[in-house]
C-alpha cells in the first residue's frame, strides 16, 4: 500500500507514505510514517519549523529519481533555499509511473492552501486545509485531477476562511508603512500602521502570518534582500512590543523578486517597495518608500 500525506500550514506542506514528502511552512508540520512494512509502503514525509520557514522532505522513497523528481517539484513551488531533505532511498514498491503522478499532482495550487494536509493513500487522495475562496477550493482539487489519470481519485475537503485575511486587508487598507530612506527603521507614521495592525492581528486567533519585505529593483540585488529582511524583521519586532506572540510571525525579506508593477516608473516602483501580510494562502499587503 502507499501512502503520501501532505500537511501544510500557510505555505508549507508534508507528505508521507510509499513515499512520504512533507513540506511545512510557517508553522510545523506534523507526519506519521505507516505502520506498513518498507517493502510494501514506501514512505516519505516533509515537515518544516515555523522560525526558519522551511520545508522539510523526509521519510523513504523506492528510487533515488523519484527522491529528485519530488525534491525538484517542492523546490520550485516554494523556493529552493526553503526545502530541507531528509528523503532516503529504500526497498520499497510502487505503482506503475507513481514517481510520475506524485509530481505532477504538487501543483502550484497547494500554496494556496492554509493548515492543510493531503493524504494519497495508493490511488485514492483526500486532502484538507483553508483556502480563501470557493473558486480556489475548486480549482486546487480540479488541477491535481487533471494531472491524474482515471484511476485516481481525490476527495476534497478543503474549506474557505478568507475572513481572517479580510481582517488584515481591512486593516492595512492599502496604506503605506514606510521606513527612513535606506533603512529598516521604522517611521512614525510607519510605526503606527503597524500598531494598528497589532490589534487586527490579536482578532486572528493564534493563526500564523508571514511579514514579507520586497523593495524595487534599484540597487544590488543582495542588497535588496537583506533590506527587505530587516524591514520585515523591524514590523514583526514592533509587533512583538504591543503584544503579539513572536512564534505566530514569520519574516521573509523576497527583495526584488515578486513586483507587482513595472520597475520602469517611479510609481511602479514605488508599488514594489511593500510589506505583506499573508494568511490561508492570500495577501494584505502595504507599499513603503526606500
Amino acid at each position: 500500500m502507499i501512502r503520501i500525506a501532505l500537511k501544510q500550514h500557510l505555505a508549507g506542506a508534508a507528505l508521507f507514505g510509499m513515499l512520504a514528502l512533507a513540506a511545512s511552512g510557517p508553522v510545523a508540520a506534523q507526519t506519521d510514517s505507516g505502520n506498513t512494512p518498507d517493502a510494501a509502503a514506501p514512505g516519505a514525509r516533509v515537515s518544516g519549523a515555523a522560525p526558519s520557514n522551511q520545508v522539510v522532505v523526509t521519510g523513504v522513497v523506492p528510487d533515488q529519481a523519484t527522491k529528485a523528481a519530488v525534491l525538484e517539484r517542492l523546490r520550485a513551488l516554494y523556493g529552493k533555499e526553503r526545502v530541507i531533505d531528509e528523503v532516503t532511498v529504500g526497498n520499497v514498491v510502487a505503482p506503475p509511473n507513481w514517481s510520475t503522478y506524485l509530481s505532477r499532482m504538487l501543483v502550484p495550487d497547494l500554496t494556496d492552501v492554509s493548515r492543510g494536509r493531503l493524504v494519497i493513500n495508493g490511488n485514492s487522495a483526500t486532502i484538507e486545509g483553508d483556502v480563501g475562496n470557493e473558486a480556489q477550493r475548486q480549482t486546487v482539487v480540479s488541477n491535481m485531477a487533471k494531472q491524474l489519470n482515471p484511476s485516481y481519485s481525490i476527495e476534497n475537503n478543503l474549506a474557505v476562511g478568507s475572513s481572517k485575511q479580510e481582517i488584515l486587508d481591512k486593516a492595512l487598507a492599502n496604506r503605506t508603512i514606510t521606513f527612513e530612506t535606506g533603512s529598516a527603521e521604522l517611521t512614525d507614521n510607519g510605526r503606527q500602521i503597524v500598531n494598528e495592525m497589532a490589534a487586527a492581528l490579536k482578532k486572528l486567533d493564534g493563526r500564523t502570518v508571514e511579514i514579507i519585505g520586497h523593495t524595487d529593483n534599484n540597487g544590488a540585488r543582495q542588497a535588496n534582500l537583506a533590506l527587505s529582511e530587516a524591514r520585515a524583521q523591524s514590523v514583526k519586532q514592533a509587533l512583538v512590543a504591543k503584544g503579539i506572540d513572536a512564534d505566530s510571525l514569520i519574516t521573509l525579506g523576497a527583495g526584488e523578486q515578486r513586483p507587482i508593477a513595472s520597475n520602469e516608473t517611479p510609481e511602479g516602483r514605488a508599488r514594489n517597495r511593500r510589506i505583506e501580510f499573508r494568511i490561508q494562502g492570500q495577501s494584505a499587503e502595504s507599499t513603503d518608500n526606500d
